[in-house]
């Protein structure tokens, strides 16, 4: 059973597997900083002042009774939230990484289309004397018998 883990892990297609969960991890990452450091501030800018990571409801107050500027002092006095603007920006994250993914898979399609839409090569040829199609390997054509050259 350990010998059949072993052939298991060591394939290249596993390998493959953790070095993409991986870069999808760094990836989405990078993303994550991307909507909340590049593109929500300056949306935020535009609605007034909005912090998107701040916006929140109080459901139930803390220890010490609001209102809470930021998730974090209410988080800080106990009080249960629904931090719809983490939401919003989590959302805004995923369609990000979808579109991300959607031109990559797209690419590869592509890439994948031009690879089947080649013809094979051809395996017959015409002889030069009676133009018929005869077989590329032939030295001599069957229906008007001229010696041909090797292809």
């Amino acid at each position: 059973m350990l010998k059949e883990f072993k052939e298991f892990a060591v394939k290249g297609n596993v390998v493959d597997m953790a070095v993409g969960i991986i870069i999808g991890t760094a990836f989405g990452t990078i993303v994550k900083s991307l909507v909340a450091d590049v593109i929500m501030p300056p949306i935020g800018l535009l609605l007034g002042n909005v912090d998107f990571s701040n916006l929140f409801v109080v459901l139930k107050s803390g220890a010490t009774p609001g209102p809470y500027a930021t998730v974090a002092d209410a988080g800080t006095a106990g009080a249960v939230t629904l931090n719809y603007g983490v939401f919003i920006n989590t959302v805004i994250s995923f369609v990000i990484v979808a579109f991300a993914v959607f031109i990559l898979i797209k690419n590869i399609n592509r890439l994948k289309r031009k690879d089947e839409s080649a013809p094979p090569p051809p395996h017959t040829k015409q002889c030069p004397y009676c133009v018929s199609t005869i077989d590329k390997a032939a030295t001599r054509c069957p229906n008007c018998t001229s010696e041909l050259a090797a292809a």
